[in-house]
Parts: C-alpha cells; structure tokens; sequence
C-alpha cells in the first residue's frame, strides 16, 4: 500500500515522495487511518518503526483541516523522553509541515536551554510543542501558557518516560488539559506499570501490534567476541582497522568511561567525541549535528542515545560495556540496519558477564555464537561468585544514625 492509499492531502504526498517516503512501514499504515478517523491509540512500536511519521503526518492532516485564525494556540503537545528524541520529533512536525498552509509553528522544549525563551517562543503563539516532561512541567508551573484549545496529546516512548519517573508528573500534566482530546501512545512494550498510565490517558484506546512483523534487528549481523576488560580497547582498534568501519556508535556504562575513552582514542589519531547527559545542551546539539553529518567517526555513549533517536548510515554499534536490560540491548543495537539497510552489533564479554548476557539472549530470544579474535583471546578463569551473608533484620542502621555518625566524624576531623 503506497502512501497515496492513506487519505493524507497531494501536499503531504508530494513533501513525503520529495524526502524518499514511498512505501509506509507496518505502523503507518495501521495508525495513519485511525489517527485520521480521530481514535484514540495505545501503539506498541518497536525502535526504528518509523512510528515518528505515523502520528506527525495525519495530525498535520488534520490541523490543515481546521486551521487557527488569529494568534496561534497550543493544539498539540508531545512528551518524548529525551531532549535528543524532542528535537528530532519537532524537526519531523517542521519539515513536514511546509506541505500545510497556514504553516505550523512548532516549538521545542527541553532543559539545558533558557526557559525565558522558550516561554517568549510559546506565548508568541504556536501550534505545537514538543517537550521533554520535566521541563514541560517547569513552564507549567509558571502559568504562562494556556492549553485549552488542546486537540492532541501523544506520548512517545512512553515505556521510557515510566521509568524516568513520569507517573508522578503524568497527574499534573493531565489537571491542566482538556479531558475531551485525541490520545496517541507509543511505548515499545505495555508492562502492568504501562497499562495503569495509559488508562489514566485513556479508557477508549485502540490497541496496535504489528503482527509478523519482521523485527528490525533482522537485518543486523549480530557477533558476540569474548575478550578481557583491558584489552576491550586494543580489540575495538584493532577492528576500526579490520573492518573499515565509516561510523560507529560505541555504548559505555557510565559518563566518565565515555569520556576517558573518546579522549585516549583522539590521541591515537581517531574522529572520536562522547555523548552523555552531563554535556552542556549546546554541546550535545553540536554533537549529534557532526556524527549526522560524519565528522565524527567514533561516538563514545551511553544509554540517553539508544532509544527513538534516527541517523542515517551507522555501519556498526559496539556494545563495550552490556546493558542493563535486553529491551536496552535490541534499543542499543537499533541504531544500526534502519530503514531496511543492513548493519551490524559487536558485543564484547568477559568472564564476568557471560550470566548476564545469557539472560539477554533468552529475553530477546536469540542465541549468538561467541567468538575470539587472535592476539586478544579471553584469558583466565572466571572469578567464584562468594555469598554475602544473609542480612540480620532490625539491624540496619536508620538514616538518623547514619546522619549522626556523620555529624561525630566531621566535629572529630
């Protein structure tokens, strides 16, 4: 089914065939209808669905059909889980948007930039926003906008958002809009904890799953190389060179361990930068902007990057450090093979996470052979595992004691 098939205007059809949208992806096609019938949606997406378009494009349709005359008023709001995804979303509302006439004004909002204007921005008038849900919640609390021409609420990797603490602020952003509008939810998965937010959102939603749909992981080659930790450093140079990788995406534990890597790597010579959320916001805007536009071959970073973010042409994802959870691992090993291209996933292990990533394996029900590479084979025995001893109940000391020992080590120092 050609995007001609979804009802959507010539305008949108023909902004879609001039950005190489010609066939719409499994999600499209099933939301797009529903969307524009006005129906409530609890979509279940997998990363790299292109569930971005399936929302954007018939709100826009819609908006076209009823524009705002006058001062522009706040119609649709979306909440994302990362200021990266915020940003990318609002891209996708702008450049779809010059199909549509009047043109909408779209407005992003995230920490790490000045809320002074994007207040200013937002009380100039504007369609839609896009925002990050603390940062939302900050301009809320102002009282400087008004949401009561609300149409549209969508969330956005909501599944993410849950364990950034959105329930507890689910309440407030809810209170300050109007109860008669259109939800859209997009979540990769509807845990228990999913199910109870969305029924605060909605109790009329159509459920979307893909059925048989070819996962996106089916086009990335996925290898798994046993190495020791010290020498995860010399194996992924050593594979740079092998390989001729043009871009890589390199995902690490921690924010000092991004750092320390990408720096060793500039010394040898490497186009390498790091990516985490202590960067400035300005930093992390430029950051992003060079690996899309590859000045940058080697991207250190953690998870903030992993889910819904888009770029084009990354030939390899490195799992240096294993993630915490395999939704975490098929979010990490998304960035490759999108849009039908193919890709690849290296994993590196050790002795110490062979338990860890087996569990990976059975959850994403997969099952990878484990390799070695000469010259940085995995050495010595993995370390016994030594039970603590069972903890005594009553006997953990209670905040006021801890504060107090505190208090008896600083006047004694």
């Amino acid at each position: 089914m050609p995007f001609t098939k979804l009802n959507l205007s010539k305008s949108l059809q023909q902004i879609l065939q001039q950005n190489n949208y010609t066939e719409p992806t499994p999600i499209q096609k099933k939301v797009i209808p529903l969307v524009l019938k006005k129906q409530d949606i609890m979509a279940q997406a997998q990363t790299g669905s292109g569930k971005s378009a399936s929302f954007v494009l018939p709100i826009l349709e819609l908006l076209s059909k009823n524009p705002t005359e006058g001062k522009r008023k706040i119609k649709v709001l979306v909440l994302t889980p990362t200021r990266e995804l915020t940003l990318q979303v609002a891209e996708t509302f702008t450049l779809f948007g010059k199909a549509i006439s009047p043109r909408p004004k779209v407005v992003s909002v995230i920490g790490g930039e000045g809320i002074g204007e994007q207040i200013y921005a937002i009380q100039k008038g504007c369609d839609i926003v896009v925002a990050t849900s603390g940062r939302f919640l900050d301009i809320l609390s102002k009282n400087q906008m008004s949401l009561k021409h609300l149409e549209f609420l969508v969330l956005d990797e909501a599944d993410k958002m849950l364990n950034l603490g959105f329930s507890e602020e689910l309440d407030a952003i809810l209170e300050a809009i109007p109860t008669k509008r259109q939800n859209l939810l997009f979540s990769a998965t509807y845990p228990e904890k999913m199910l109870q937010i969305a029924s605060k959102v909605t109790q009329k939603a159509i459920r979307v799953t893909i059925e048989n749909e070819t996962p996106t992981v089916a086009n990335i080659k996925q290898r798994v190389i046993e190495v020791n930790p010290e020498n995860r450093g010399p194996l992924l140079r050593y594979l740079l060179k092998k390989e001729k990788w043009k871009q890589v995406l390199v995902f690490m534990a921690n924010r000092r361990a991004t750092d320390n890597i990408a720096e060793k790597f500039r010394k040898r010579g490497y186009l390498a930068e790091s990516f985490h959320g202590d960067l400035s916001q300005e930093d992390r805007n430029y950051t992003i902007a060079e690996f899309k536009a590859k000045k940058i071959q080697i991207l250190f970073t953690t998870d903030i990057i992993s889910r819904g973010l888009h770029i084009e042409g990354i030939d390899c994802v490195i799992n240096f450090d294993l993630p915490r959870s395999p939704a975490d691992y098929i979010h990490r090993i998304g960035r490759t093979g999108r849009a039908g291209k193919s890709g690849e996933a290296v994993t590196f292990i050790g002795h110490e996470e062979q338990s860890h990533f087996r569990v990976i394996e059975k959850r994403s029900q997969i099952k990878l052979e484990r390799e070695q590479i000469k010259g940085y084979e995995l050495i010595g025995e993995a370390p016994l595992k030594v039970k603590g001893k069972a903890p005594v109940k009553g006997k953990r000391k209670s905040k006021k004691d801890k504060l107090r020992e505190l208090m008896r080590k600083e006047e004694s120092s």
